[in-house]
């Protein structure tokens, strides 16, 4: 049940928004294909994802007001917490948002595995075609006439997981521990470390392995979001006088 649900409303959309656009492309090239159905995609989650980084910006610029009351009601658990609460009131700042764009994101990041994964490129399957899908003639799966999406590809890989560096490093705070930390100072620090340099290389051997498909995926949406932090930052965050 949950499966299909699953399929009908994730899995076959995309699907179906990837065969279009390999009928659409010029050469149908899969990988043109995949970077615009990621871009597609990472458009209609823009809204979501524009406000968690302006949450976190906000959250940037009043660290020293959140230090500051932890500092006076470190013994007193409980009014910090509304202290806490009370400056996001002041400034607006739901702490919710960056965790819902998370769990939109997963189901639809899956969708799209499975798609690459499971897709049968460049075989395709007219049982999974909506009636208004015209399946192409033909499916080139050399990006760029360079690299196989069928295959593995260290360079696709490699970008990914720059991209994901690059990324994580714009978007995460830096966590400073104070003389004495305390176990959620330490556990702060350690997830930190772990996305800033973990990660990365999670996503860049994952890329490889799996397929290059899957890493012009990744790759694309983590270029994507450096680029949608960037322009928050510059075009958005200055003008509320957010540093």
């Amino acid at each position: 049940m949950i499966v299909d649900v699953f399929s009908t409303f994730i899995t076959d959309p995309l699907y179906n928004g990837l065969i279009f656009l390999i009928s659409t492309v010029p050469f149908a090239d899969v990988g043109v294909a995949v970077i615009i159905l990621t871009t597609v995609v990472k458009i209609i989650l823009l809204p979501l994802a524009h406000k968690s980084i302006k949450t976190q910006a906000i959250v940037r610029k009043i660290d020293p007001e959140m230090k500051e009351i932890r500092e006076k009601y470190k013994k007193d658990r409980q009014e910090q917490a509304r202290q806490t609460m009370d400056l996001y009131k002041k400034y607006g700042i739901n702490p919710l948002s960056g965790l819902l764009l998370i769990i939109i994101q997963i189901p639809i990041i899956l969708g799209l595995y499975l798609v690459f994964l499971k897709g049968g490129l460049p075989e395709i399957n007219p049982e999974r075609l909506y009636s208004f899908i015209t399946s192409p003639e033909i499916v080139n799966m050399n990006f760029l006439s360079l690299i196989d999406m069928g295959g593995r590809s260290l360079i696709l890989a490699l970008i990914a997981g720059v991209a994901q560096f690059v990324q994580v490093r714009l978007s995460l705070p830096k966590v400073t521990r104070t003389e004495n930390p305390t176990l959620k100072e330490d556990l702060m620090h350690s997830f930190n470390i772990q996305m800033r340099y973990v990660l990365p290389v999670i996503v860049a051997l994952i890329a490889y392995f799996i397929s290059a498909a899957v890493a012009l995926y990744w790759a694309t949406s983590n270029l994507f979001a450096i680029g949608q932090e960037i322009f928050v930052r510059r075009k958005i965050i200055e003008k509320m006088d957010i540093n």
